[in-house]
């Protein structure tokens, strides 16, 4: 067979544009097929409310340090989100309110033995396998964790709560091993993994990193153009596109969402663990709303269990003399992004004295291209599905946040898992043509 090029990659997130620039570098002729019109992924900064937002993946930081190297590479800079003065806490039905410090203080408990634990089960945290004996832990989720514990009912309620936040879905369908990997990548301190997770931004956006990493490179993108169809053949593969388009390659990166993997036709079909894993789908099913309010509002943040609309609120930007929100919840099909008075209605759970002006996000869980928000396990996944999800098919490799080893779920397991998949194709091809 002729191959046009030497690889395809499916997808341009940043573990596609990662694995692109890559193998480019190293003098592969390499091929980007990206079917939305701009490049990112689930990340995607857009003008919205009268600012630049992010409509997806927002936060970074240097304890990841895959993404950190990047940010240097690229000579980018970052900016820290608010810090809030008061917390309002919603438990037992009842609305309260403190300062920040003793709202740790009320959650640090369960945190604490949660963060301990990390350590035992993940004590290499980029080696996710390291300790034996996982299929204790990992059929649990972060519900089933707090309720083992002798905890307060409303320090139980409150912690699995922030939890069901940092998983973009309901408690009792999130994986305990992912929390436990997440702490463990925070050094085992769950004040740092807040921090890590929520407390800067790049000043210039998430795209302006993207774009810095597709031009480094010198690879084809070609945006617009949705796969349809990967066809092993010979020592490579055919890649056929929505247009009718066919690119051979000698090998292919997909680095599709886990939930759109069967929107593929894979010939052969792809392994029975693969397509589990895919109908099993990922425990993130939630939303991100940007809410803009009139006035200057001072920093808060806000949390709720997860039976509620919306489960997290904090003010992240001014404009105008206007507060920009940003907010979470874990149920996507129980409220859109873009509802404005079901935003309002979520919102006034915490505060009635808001006065909402405008709200703006993009519904993932709907986005053909995604159907998730940040990959997060369920409760089996990291034992029953990760190391299945990572096996080449054939010329095939898979690469994506989802299947990272360390900071997975976020822009920093996208990069590693582009790195190493390229590191692997760069060995493959080496011997293939010597």
């Amino acid at each position: 067979m002729d191959f046009s090029h030497d690889v395809v990659v499916v997808g341009a997130g940043f573990a596609g544009l990662t694995a692109a620039r890559e193998l480019s570098l190293r003098g592969r002729s390499v091929a980007v097929l990206e079917a939305r019109d701009r490049i990112g992924g689930r990340t995607w900064t857009d003008e919205r409310l009268g600012r630049r937002l992010e409509m997806g993946g927002t936060w970074v930081h240097w304890l990841q340090p895959h993404t950190w190297s990047e940010i240097t590479r690229y000579g980018l800079d970052v900016e820290p989100s608010p810090s809030a003065r008061t917390v309002h806490w919603i438990a037992d039905g009842t609305v309260h309110k403190s300062d920040a410090a003793a709202f740790d203080e009320l959650i640090a408990a369960g945190m604490d033995r949660l963060a301990a634990d990390s350590r035992t089960w993940f004590p290499l945290p980029y080696r996710p396998f390291h300790r034996a004996g996982l299929d204790e832990v990992d059929g649990r989720s972060v519900a089933d964790y707090f309720a083992a514990l002798d905890l307060p009912p409303v320090e139980r309620e409150v912690t699995t709560g922030v939890w069901a936040e940092h998983f973009n879905g309901p408690a009792a369908e999130s994986g305990l091993t992912q929390a436990m990997r997440w702490c463990a990548a925070a050094s085992g301190d769950w004040r740092l993994l807040h921090e890590a997770t929520s407390g800067y931004r790049l000043t210039a956006g998430t795209a302006a990193l993207a774009r810095a990493i597709a031009h480094d490179g010198n690879a084809e993108i070609h945006l617009g153009t949705p796969v349809t169809a990967i066809r092993q053949a010979g020592s490579g593969a055919v890649v056929t596109t929505a247009d009718g388009q066919r690119f051979t390659a000698r090998r292919v990166v997909c680095t599709l969402p886990l939930n759109v993997l069967d929107t593929i036709e894979f010939l052969p079909d792809l392994p029975e663990p693969k397509l589990a894993a895919n109908a099993e789908r990922t425990a993130s099913q939630g939303l991100k709303t940007w809410i803009r309010v009139r006035g200057e509002v001072e920093p808060f943040t806000a949390y709720a269990p997860d039976d509620h609309a919306l489960t997290f609120v904090r003010p992240e930007y001014t404009v105008d003399g206007d507060t920009i929100l940003v907010a979470f919840g874990t149920r996507a099909d129980r409220l859109s992004p873009n509802d404005h008075e079901g935003v309002v209605r979520a919102l006034r759970a915490w505060r009635d004295d808001l006065d909402v002006v405008e709200v703006a996000g993009h519904d993932w869980m709907r986005d053909e291209f995604s159907r998730e928000t940040w990959p997060m396990q369920r409760p089996g996944q990291l034992t029953g599905s990760l190391r299945a999800l990572r096996e080449p098919h054939g010329p095939v490799h898979f690469a994506g946040s989802d299947v990272a080893d360390g900071w997975a779920g976020f822009i920093d397991g996208a990069i590693e898992s582009g790195l190493t998949t390229a590191r692997a194709i760069t060995a493959e091809l080496r011997h293939a043509l010597a």
